[in-house]
């Protein structure tokens, strides 16, 4: 029976630690619960059995931080001996994590207090910055398993684009709606009561001031997009809504200043209450998230710049100028684009190119930005600014500067029509009407306007899409804005990275082929193993299932790029690439060579592992037409051929532009496409295409810039994603055709000059609140068809 770690919740793999009757899967874990206990925070446990995160064993050093520049570029605030400081903090996730974050001050008497925001996953520590460092802080949150992301993006602290003016809006429309709806009760009851006819102006005058900032400030939104519709020659929904808005607040002033009536102020603002109330329900996204990336979210606030003494110097990476001499360590992310000065490098470029293959560089070389140093430290000499680097001119690709006009939509595509249709209803009906009773023309006319407003119809889209977008965010289908769903419902083509897509990223089937191994080999060559920080050997080492004894290791060499050799209790030990143990490579195969005091072994290969269930979601595609890309080479192009018979195409050895331009081909051939695709080497083909979907196993770390953000796990189920999309336009389309059918009857009536403006000013929210319901309804069905538990 596998046991699982007290703190963070995870199986016992490597070590067992036993401490005060509980058995804690590291040191760090274990650490963090005596601090916990120590300081009387038990109850952090009680609250969330799974609470706990494992602590970071490989750590960032965080000394960067102390430098001057850096402290007051990272800190909100420092004065006398306090300091205010925000980090993001990706991994909190439950009410356990709030907790032992708020309570950082009783563990730390350096903090004074500390503030989680838990939807932007934040949190504020105002701290004593004499008794306690910057680094001292990160390092100590760290420990404790929350360890900060400073990065050029954080640093920068752009403020989040909330858009609060629009919760004032909705505010004061709903202020006015409901003390105009008071105001105007008296009037609705009828009577002949003194009282009422003596006040009734100043009620009638009260509710138009109220009216005053709904009209002119809480819709000047519609004003603008219907404005900005009409300059791009596109008659769209906000059109028709601004007419009518126009028209009920003309006719009710007409009435209070005639004395003929009350008006419809209070009917007007609730309308707009309404509207703005979707508007909002639309704009509920995932602020966890960011879709816009950009190389500032993975980049390094500082880097340590080297003098030509030697003395070593951390400075802000926007500060870094071509010649400067910069020092890159093991796992570190390598900025700018440089040449090797000084050490061995092996450069892993997955995150750009997707091959997983590490590159080794002698001296002199060249070396992208982009690129992660695994191995020994590297100095190195800039010859390009950060702006100017390889990577960063992904970003300036004509892709990366798209731009949506938000007009091409259903709901803006019908109400062109819709408008011109009411427009010359109304015009003959007043030619008409004009010709036999003049003051009834105007009765008949704002009847038609007011009853022919399409509320109903600029409700039933934003309620649909923010239902819907509320479902697929709960099945971890995280969507940017409702118009990526209507695009989604549109695609026609999809487009799949292979590697961390359709495969897992971290899973890798591994064989052995060779001779035997004993169990005395495997386990000093699953010593050797610990000691290289390279991906293979790490996949390696967690497969050699077998106790995890510790032998000294003796003559320890490691050869950049080819492999290591060392001795283990007396025997001689090489384990790297074929050439390095004098073996024959097959071509297109990923294997570790294994020799024995010079005596070949066997070879362990590795292959991509993919997620299961992949077959039954090619087939349920089959009305899609698939595309695979891969920056790797093409050694299981037969093994996918098995797993997606209805493929169009394949294609290998991708670069980032070529999977960017491969995009545009298809685009092209007038296809819809969506992309999948998982790392910085998809940004380029994830922002051409129609829709971008980013995969992330953990939705915490680096994805690019995309227009969806999609949990790995949910891959095989991505017909499910594209079924709800469709079905929300079916949703949409009905909505509209009730809403017609409103209008539809109101302007039989308001055309035969049977209906008063007030009939069909009650008319119109009856209809709004109709759409709301089935809307509602409608997509809860939805949901519970394709995510039963989930919706």
């Amino acid at each position: 029976m596998s046991e699982n770690c007290f703190h963070c919740g995870q199986g016992i793999e490597k070590e067992r630690i036993l401490f005060d009757e509980k058995i804690f899967c590291c040191n760090g874990c274990k650490s963090v619960y005596e601090i916990l206990n120590t300081n009387n925070l038990s109850n952090f446990y009680e609250l969330n059995k799974r609470a706990g995160i494992r602590p970071d064993e490989n750590s960032s050093q965080f000394d960067y931080l102390d430098t001057p520049e850096i402290f007051e570029k990272v800190t909100d605030f420092s004065e006398g001996n306090t300091s205010l400081v925000t980090f993001k903090i990706p991994v909190i996730h439950c009410s356990s994590c709030i907790w032992l974050l708020e309570s950082l001050h009783t563990l730390n008497d350096g903090i004074k207090y500390s503030q989680v925001n838990f939807t932007r996953k934040t949190l504020q520590v105002s701290f004593n910055h004499n008794d306690l460092k910057l680094s001292e802080l990160a390092k100590f949150l760290t420990n404790l398993g929350y360890k900060p992301v400073i990065s050029l993006e954080t640093a920068e602290k752009n403020v989040d684009h909330l858009d609060k003016s629009l919760l004032v809006k909705l505010a004061i429309a709903g202020f006015a709606f409901g003390n105009g709806m008071f105001l105007a009760f008296p009037e609705y009851i009828g009577g002949e009561d003194y009282w009422m006819q003596h006040y009734k102006g100043l009620f009638r005058t009260l509710m138009f001031l109220l009216a005053i900032p709904v009209v002119f400030y809480s819709a000047s939104d519609y004003y603008k997009s219907a404005w900005y519709g009409l300059k791009n020659k596109i008659v769209n929904i906000d059109v028709p809504i601004v007419l009518g808005i126009f028209v009920l607040f003309g006719r009710s002033i007409y009435e209070v200043a005639t004395d003929y009536g009350p008006g419809y102020f209070d009917t007007l603002c609730g309308l707009l209450f309404f509207m703005l109330l979707g508007k909002t329900f639309q704009k509920r996204t995932y602020s966890a998230l960011s879709y816009d990336r950009d190389y500032k979210s993975f980049y390094p606030i500082a880097v340590t710049k080297v003098d030509f003494d030697g003395k070593q110097d951390n400075i802000l990476l926007s500060e870094v100028k071509v010649g400067d001499r910069i020092l890159v360590r093991n796992q570190e992310i390598i900025p700018v684009d440089a040449i090797l000065i000084n050490g061995e490098g092996n450069i892993d470029n997955s995150f750009i190119t997707g091959e997983s293959e590490s590159i080794s560089k002698q001296p002199g070389d060249k070396i992208f930005a982009g690129g992660k140093q695994i191995g020994s430290s590297l100095e190195l000499e800039v010859i390009k600014n950060v702006d100017q680097s390889y990577l960063t001119q992904l970003w300036n690709k004509e892709a990366f500067k798209k731009y949506e006009t938000g007009l091409d939509t259903l709901t803006n595509n019908i109400s062109k029509y819709f408008t011109f249709i009411i427009l010359g209803i109304a015009l003959i009906s007043g030619i008409y009407w004009s010709f036999i009773d003049l003051e009834k023309m105007f009765q008949v006319v704002s009847a038609i306007l007011i009853i022919a407003c399409p509320c109903a119809l600029a409700l039933s889209a934003p309620f649909t899409f923010g239902h819907i977008m509320r479902i697929l965010g709960r099945n971890k289908f995280y969507v940017k804005d409702t118009l990526t769903i209507e695009k989604i419902a549109k695609i026609d083509t999809l487009v799949f990275d292979k590697t961390g897509t359709i495969t897992h990223r971290k899973k890798t089937n591994i064989k052995y082929e060779g001779s035997t191994i004993s169990e005395f080999d495997s386990l000093n060559i699953k010593t050797l193993l610990k000691n290289s920080n390279h991906p293979l050997s790490k996949s390696l080492y967690e497969f050699i299932d077998i106790n995890d004894d510790y032998f000294p290791v003796d003559n320890f060499v490691e050869t950049s790029g080819k492999g290591y050799e060392a001795t283990v209790r007396g025997a001689h030990y090489k384990i790297g690439s074929a050439k390095y143990n004098n073996q024959e490579s097959k071509n297109l195969e990923t294997a570790v060579y294994i020799s024995k005091n010079n005596e070949f072994l066997g070879k362990f290969i590795f292959k991509n592992e993919y997620r299961s269930r992949l077959k039954n979601l090619f087939k349920t595609l089959n009305h899609y037409k698939i595309f695979i890309l891969s920056g790797d080479n093409s050694s299981e192009e037969n093994q996918l051929k098995e797993i997606i018979p209805n493929y169009q195409a394949m294609a290998f050895n991708q670069s980032p532009e070529d999977k960017l331009n491969y995009i545009k081909q298809l685009q092209d051939k007038n296809y819809k496409v969506a992309m999948l695709g998982d790392g910085l080497n998809d940004a380029g083909a994830l922002k051409q295409s129609n829709v971008g979907i980013a995969i992330a196993d953990d939705t915490n770390t680096f994805t690019p810039s995309s227009d969806v953000i999609m949990n790995g796990d949910k891959v095989v189920t991505l017909d499910r994603y594209l079924n709800v999309c469709k079905g929300s336009i079916t949703i949409v389309k009905m909505t509209f055709i009730i809403s017609f059918l409103y209008n539809i009857v109101g302007l039989s009536y308001a055309v035969t000059g049977h209906m008063h403006p007030l009939f069909a000013a009650i008319i119109m929210p009856i209809s709004s609140i109709t759409v709301v319901a089935f809307t509602t309804i409608s997509t809860w069905i939805l949901g519970r068809k394709y995510f039963t538990k989930e919706a």
